[in-house]
């Protein structure tokens, strides 16, 4: 029993090396500042950076990778949430959006910011800079609010 452990486990083993010669693909597209969301919306500085800090990295074309990217499964599924992140909303192709889904998209940004769906729990944990305090989180809200209430 033994043996067959050894074998698995050098097998295990391999197989993680090896599939570290797949990386993932990266996430680092341009940004047009007259599509991208900060640039056509012009917010506040302190709620701009909010933004980008916690919002960007999975929802605009420009991810700042950590360290653990480099790692794979990690990278795969970080790009995978990347993936899907841009696919809902992506920040610098907001200007692209028609009036309708951009009133959509903040509608559902305001409620996942006030139901503590996002920014992801698991991207707060290794992004302190994401972590959005309960003013943060008003103060976001209430700028996107305005920016839907003027698409109305």
């Amino acid at each position: 029993m033994k043996r067959w452990l050894k074998v698995a486990l050098n097998i295990m083993v391999i197989a993680l090396i090896t599939i570290q010669f797949f990386p993932a693909q990266t996430n680092t597209g341009k940004t047009v500042e007259e599509m991208d969301f900060i640039g056509l919306t012009e917010p506040p500085d302190r709620i701009g950076k909010k933004i980008l800090a916690a919002c960007y990295d999975c929802h605009s074309n420009s991810t700042e990778y950590p360290w653990y990217s480099n790692v794979q499964p990690f990278g795969w599924l970080l790009q995978y949430h990347i993936d899907l992140g841009k696919k809902e909303l992506n920040f610098s192709e907001y200007g692209d959006y028609s009036d309708r889904r951009k009133h959509m998209k903040l509608n559902s940004s305001i409620s996942q910011i006030e139901d503590d769906e996002m920014p992801l729990l698991s991207y707060r944990l290794m992004h302190s800079e994401a972590r959005l305090s309960e003013q943060e989180k008003k103060e976001l809200v209430n700028y996107l609010t305005m920016l839907k209430d003027k698409l109305e």
